[in-house]
């Protein structure tokens, strides 16, 4: 568990540490995809609940169950020990209504670091959210906060981009601090302004990661379908496209369904033949007892 501790306070003490970069993260849902990313580089994995829209189909990520989590989780956590970084930590999301109560948030956040997380996630920082994240710290779970725009809260909240006044600046600010005082080793800042993403990295004693927060956070997050260019339409205003994925996998299926209705594939290259002696006495013993 220190490993994770200590790559997100890293980032915080650059001075100390000589480390300058800011932290990259990807938020991602599969075993190939987290070996791909370590081997990268990528200095953690987010399996986020995010996931429900990218990958299961549903429109928001309230439909996303603790099980499913859970057996997300445990792909990447495999994927992410057979690359060629297999420390790379990983961070999972504790769902919609699944930290409530204490009771709740233990048992959840335990089935989630059970199946290969280092840490766990959550969103807000209300009293339950905050009593959930004492419970898990008090029983040795590392626990990261998220403010802002957190999706679990879409239903109610007021536009995407959150700390556009002084007022909704000030009450992050507050909330970030009572998240760092219950015992968050950091905290996701998503879809908040700049002023209000740097004020609070400034005065937090933890790493901030940012997600459309500006430039002033300690590390930056991206969804792996948003910067690989596989999601379809135009992207939020903080997505940048590092690939257009899309395209490419698009042609590839068309490519395949036109070599297959042709007849191009599969050819005799893609398939293997018997002996000629052994297709002989095929032919030979099948005949004879047809016989």
């Amino acid at each position: 568990m220190a490993s994770i501790l200590g790559v997100f306070a890293a980032r915080k003490n650059a001075e100390s540490t000589n480390i300058k970069q800011p932290l990259a993260m990807i938020s991602l849902a599969d075993a190939p995809t987290a070996r791909l990313c370590c081997d990268a580089g990528v200095d953690a994995i987010l399996v986020g609940d995010s996931l429900g829209n990218v990958v299961l189909g549903y429109e928001n990520t309230v439909s996303v169950s603790t099980e499913e989590m859970r057996i997300f989780t445990a792909a990447v956590a495999r994927g992410a020990k057979s690359s060629r970084n297999p420390q790379t930590p990983v961070v999972a999301d504790l769902p919609f209504g699944s930290y409530t109560t204490i009771e709740s948030a233990t048992r959840n956040a335990t089935e989630l670091l059970r199946a290969g997380a280092h840490a766990v996630k959550l969103e807000g920082a209300g009293k339950s959210s905050l009593a959930a994240v004492r419970a898990l710290c008090e029983m040795g779970a590392p626990v990261m906060g998220h403010l802002g725009f957190t999706p679990q809260s879409s239903l109610r909240l007021g536009g995407i981009v959150q700390g556009k006044t002084a007022e909704a600046a000030e009450k992050l600010l507050n909330d970030a601090r009572a998240l760092q005082d219950a015992g968050c080793f950091s905290i996701v800042l998503e879809a908040v302004t700049s002023e209000a993403a740097s004020r609070i990295t400034r005065e937090l004693e933890i790493a901030t990661i940012g997600i459309g927060a500006g430039t002033g956070c300690e590390g930056q997050v991206l969804v792996w379908h948003d910067l690989a260019g596989m999601s379809e339409g135009k992207p939020f205003r903080f997505v940048r496209r590092f690939a257009q994925t899309h395209e490419t996998l698009s042609q590839a299926a068309r490519d395949y369904v036109s070599a297959v209705h042709s007849q191009e594939f599969p050819s005799e290259a893609h398939g293997w033949t018997m002996a000629p002696d052994e297709l002989q006495k095929w032919d030979t013993d099948k005949n004879g007892s047809d016989g």
